[in-house]
């Protein structure tokens, strides 16, 4: 199918347009349908009813006048429109809806301004292979190439960051390109696509005949994939599992896990996406990526099998392209992304499948388990143990400290607790303290985006209302997307918002000193009482100084969480140059 930006030839114009047809549309002709069962909508209205089709349970929006006619649509639609306060929470938001469901997150925001904000979630989104689906109002067709108010070229913007990036020129394809965006965001390798809505052909009426579902190929493992692997993990004595991406199911993670812990094989996890492996399997041995600790690092070296699902060994988990590239070692590659984009290192053989088909396929293989991998194994996950095991319940003379905090946040979890973070080093605590258990249950962007904590906690709790969600972020991290919080009021969602407050971006202050020893420049910050600003936004908020004051900052913010039903945060003020490893 292609999908032009240009302009077909114009028609013949005339001195008054029809009163049904505004003058400033295409000159194309709509598709109407005829006859006794004949039903027709605005393609606006037929977008939403086609995203209702493909399971869209709900929309992030930032209003805008060019694309009213599908507002209207969403208008007593089952789709739920979550309107947002920026249009990068809004990209977030559908971005970390891509993460938890096995469809695309939605968001619609407008032209030039609106589609520039959100282009941060698109790149999130591009990175981290998560399926979504941004739609963008644009100006009227006949406007085009005028140099019209908030015009902008929406595939030079998008082409190099998107799947596909499509327009809809012709109003009677309104079903049919939604139909194609859910497709392309899905099929092989997932991530985000584009759909411009020129604000005129929104309103023509056209036959709502909706378009079919186009199913998306899973993949799967040959016979020979079969031998292949058989063969590789028999000989083995340290084999690897490493899991990744977002494009798996909660089922999936735990067929993997009785596999691995019935063989006693062990599996470690891309960085940021925790959980896929419990927290607590005798199998798991910990994350892999940027603050990983260092006995996780080394198994790339000392493994003389790699299986990566859902991910490939890219430069976050090789450290920079340094690690694992000997070609002369075994790595199985599993993914449905046949050119295996961000590759490196050696392709010992790849298996074109999604996650949950190839351990569909996995779990039939039986395997003699060897005293070689249950030692190995047990090793690993002693260190993954000590390693992860929460500092004292008794806190400290001085200054608040997150190891306080998180070893009293993680001792009363609900075992379905969701955490959220964007980037920093605040996240190290939760990569480190957090108990995850199932897929999705840790949520945050690989890119390394920040403002992505408090979007993302509002879209994983409007998504589970019945969790524990928990969101870290640090001080530089929640400005930026911060006002996310009315959002949380004004759609009852009831995220525990936790502030690690150090007063600098704590990352780039650290790369500084490496570099620029004594040189700290652009990086210091001074900021408010995050407290009080989450009580002006209608929740709880508790301001926290004092190490020995942190207990009761958290369960007061819980209390409130479930006596109130409202979010919660906990500003933490912490002293710089304190490291969680």
């Amino acid at each position: 199918m292609t999908l032009t930006n240009e302009a077909p030839a114009p028609a013949p114009e005339t001195t008054t347009a029809p009163a049904s047809t505004p003058a400033t549309t295409p000159a194309t002709t709509p598709v109407v349908a005829t006859g006794p069962a004949a039903r027709t909508l605005s393609a606006g209205h037929v977008i939403v009813e086609a995203l209702a089709a493909h399971g869209v349970e709900r929309t992030y929006v930032v209003p805008g006048e060019s694309f009213l006619d599908v507002l209207d649509g969403l208008h007593g639609s089952d789709i739920e429109t979550v309107v947002c306060r920026h249009e990068g929470g809004a990209a977030y938001m559908a971005e970390a809806d891509g993460k938890m469901f096995q469809r695309p997150g939605v968001a619609m925001v407008t032209r030039g301004p609106g589609a520039a904000n959100a282009h941060v979630g698109l790149h999130t989104a591009w990175q981290d292979s998560t399926p979504m689906v941004l739609f963008v109002g644009l100006i009227p067709f006949a406007h085009r190439d005028r140099e019209a108010f908030q015009e902008f070229d929406v595939k030079a913007w998008f082409d190099t960051g998107a799947k596909r990036v499509m327009v809809l020129d012709h109003a009677e394809r309104a079903s049919e390109i939604v139909a194609e965006a859910m497709f392309a965001a899905m099929s092989g390798r997932p991530g985000p696509v584009v759909v411009g809505l020129p604000e005129d052909v929104l309103q023509h009426e056209i036959d709502a005949t909706p378009h079919p579902v186009i199913p998306v190929a899973h993949g799967g493992m040959t016979l020979r994939d079969t031998q292949a692997l058989a063969a590789a993990l028999a000989a083995s004595s340290k084999p690897l599992f490493v899991t990744g991406g977002n494009d798996w199911t909660a089922e999936a993670a735990e067929a993997l896990t009785a596999w691995l812990e019935k063989h006693h094989l062990p599996a470690a996890v891309e960085w940021r996406t925790e959980g896929t492996i419990p927290f607590d399997s005798p199998s798991y041995v910990g994350p892999i990526g940027y603050g990983r600790p260092k006995p996780t690092y080394d198994l790339f070296e000392e493994t003389d099998v790699l299986v990566f699902v859902g991910t490939v060994p890219g430069d976050t988990l090789t450290d920079g392209f340094v690690a694992r590239q000997d070609w002369s070692k075994k790595n199985f590659l599993v993914t449905m992304d046949p050119s295996l984009r961000g590759r490196s290192g050696p392709v010992s053989s790849q298996i074109v499948a999604k996650p949950e088909v190839f351990v569909r396929d996995l779990v039939g293989i039986e395997l003699e388990v060897k005293p070689e991998w249950t030692a190995w194994t047990r090793r690993m996950r002693a260190e993954q143990v000590a390693f992860s095991t929460p500092p004292s319940l008794e806190p400290r003379e001085g200054r608040a400290t997150a190891d306080t905090f998180m070893a009293h946040l993680v001792k009363d979890l609900p075992r379905d607790a969701m955490v959220t973070f964007g980037a920093g080093e605040h996240t190290n605590w939760a990569h480190r303290y957090f108990p995850t258990h199932g897929y999705a249950s840790m949520i945050s962007a690989r890119n390394g985006s920040m403002g992505y904590s408090v979007p993302s906690a509002v879209a994983a709790s409007l998504a589970f209302p019945g969790r524990r969600v928990v969101t870290i972020a640090g001080d530089g991290e929640f400005l930026m997307n911060g006002q996310e919080l009315a959002t949380a009021a004004q759609y009852g969602a009831t995220p525990l918002v936790v502030v690690f407050d150090n007063q600098e971006y704590g990352t780039i202050r650290t790369h500084q000193e490496r570099t620029y020893p004594q040189r700290v420049s652009g990086t210091q910050l001074k900021n408010p009482d995050f407290a009080l600003m989450a009580q002006a936004f209608g929740g709880f908020g508790v301001r926290v100084e004092r190490d020995a004051d942190v207990p009761d900052a958290l369960a007061a913010a819980l209390r409130a969480i479930d006596e109130e039903r409202t979010f919660a945060l906990v500003h933490l003020v912490t002293d710089q140059r304190v490291r969680a490893y």
